[in-house]
């Protein structure tokens, strides 16, 4: 298995990178999916919204009317669309082979809907089958575009892409999520849904004073060609320091020159980690857990022999990787709780 990618290839068939956990086998879920488009939410402001200008990394897109045929062409879109009462008609698997790509902490919002599940792997985007779908409307603020897949996306529907060419990955979520909420004339809408995860972490600190200032590291779930994965401050690491957690930069040494990637720590600098009050690792499954154990190194670790850990499963993961305003409610309530054990000495594994 191999790392996820976060803001090296997502582009790779479900398994190749270098972010966030690890890909599974990529997913084009069936043909006979029947998409349905985006209901109007009722919003007194949607539709005196438009046209609506937003800018990006490669200039401003037009959105001239309300959109109600959404394609998702990024890795983790769909969260915030579903959150604003929108269908799309069409989503892009990343990893998991969820229902129509459609995690447990979204599915409710997706109800019985069935968009078509679009695949970004190996030749990238799948354009026929975007087109097909006639949508008004393309958001992919997480899908690696560059200028060339941007103006061909842009021949089919007005396409909303990242902030930045830097951030073609996994740029902040409130950032992605203002503006999808604007595009879909729900500026007001995803304000309040960005205030309340904010609210949700601002309540979760103030009831755990303990989490304040602790040093906290999260790792990907295994080591990988001899190296562990950790998150450095800034690369989606939000859903600790909201908490109240530091993020020790005694990691950094580890990270690529451009910061393009998380730190990738050789084995046998391995006890950098001793600096962490918690260790946080993005296990999938028992076997990932007993994958770590075999090795002396990370057994030689101070958080490990004084159980300063958490393991996640693999949806807490996931919830993690996404990083949306539906994901990190989630990953909240999973999180905290398994926080606490860890940091008064008793290893934690979260279970869905």
């Amino acid at each position: 298995m191999h790392p996820r990618p976060l803001r090296t290839t997502l582009a790779v068939c479900a398994i190749a990178l270098t972010t966030a956990g690890l890909l599974s086998a990529c997913s084009n879920s069936s043909d006979e999916a029947s998409p349905t488009a985006g209901p109007d939410t009722g919003s007194p402001s949607s539709s005196s919204a438009f046209p609506v200008t937003i800018e990006h990394a490669f200039g401003q897109t037009v959105v001239p009317a309300k959109p109600t045929r959404i394609v998702v062409a990024g890795y983790t879109e769909q969260d915030t669309v579903l959150a604003l009462g929108v269908i799309p008609v069409g989503v892009t698997e990343w990893y998991g082979e969820q229902p129509y790509a459609t995690w447990p902490w979204a599915q409710a919002a997706l109800g019985d809907a069935q968009p078509e599940v679009l695949s970004n792997v190996g030749d990238g985007f799948e354009t026929e089958k975007i087109a097909a779908l006639e949508p008004d409307l393309i958001i992919a603020t997480n899908a690696g575009l560059t200028a060339d897949t941007y103006d061909t996306l842009s021949d089919i529907a007005p396409t909303l892409a990242q902030s930045d060419t830097s951030t073609a990955y996994f740029e902040p979520w409130d950032v992605q999520a203002e503006k999808i909420g604007r595009a879909l004339g729900q500026k007001t809408e995803v304000d309040a849904l960005i205030d309340d995860v904010n609210q949700k972490f601002a309540d979760a600190a103030a009831a755990h004073p303990e989490f304040a200032g602790k040093n906290a590291i999260f790792l990907q779930n295994a080591f990988y060609e001899g190296k562990a994965i950790a998150y450095q401050d800034g690369l989606s690491t939000d859903f600790l320091t909201k908490l109240g957690f530091t993020i020790p930069d005694d990691i950094d040494a580890y990270v690529p020159a451009d910061g393009s990637a998380q730190a990738s720590i050789p084995m046998e600098n391995l006890s950098v980690l001793n600096v962490a009050d918690v260790l946080i690792w993005g296990t999938e499954g028992p076997s990932d857990r007993a994958q770590l154990e075999k090795e002396a190194v990370y057994n030689a670790l101070e958080p490990v022999q004084d159980g300063n850990l958490v393991f996640t499963d693999g949806v807490t993961a996931g919830a993690i990787y996404f990083t949306s305003v539906l994901s990190l409610p989630y990953v909240i309530d999973k999180l905290t709780p398994a926080l606490t054990e860890a940091l008064g000495g008793t290893a934690a594994t979260i279970t869905s």
